[in-house]
């Protein structure tokens, strides 16, 4: 048996738990100040 989890959004969820003010807004998650994305909310992605 393989799992394959969905992570596509999982770092946009820590920080909304984190900061619950950020929910609903369009959001993304930066890597180590390189310019890299790790991560984008459905909304981010759509824009």
């Amino acid at each position: 048996m393989t799992g394959l989890p969905d992570c596509d959004n999982f770092f946009v969820s820590c920080e909304r738990t984190v900061h619950p003010g950020l929910e609903g807004r369009p959001m993304v998650v930066g890597g180590n100040n390189d310019g890299f994305v790790m991560a984008r909310s459905n909304d981010a992605k759509r824009m």
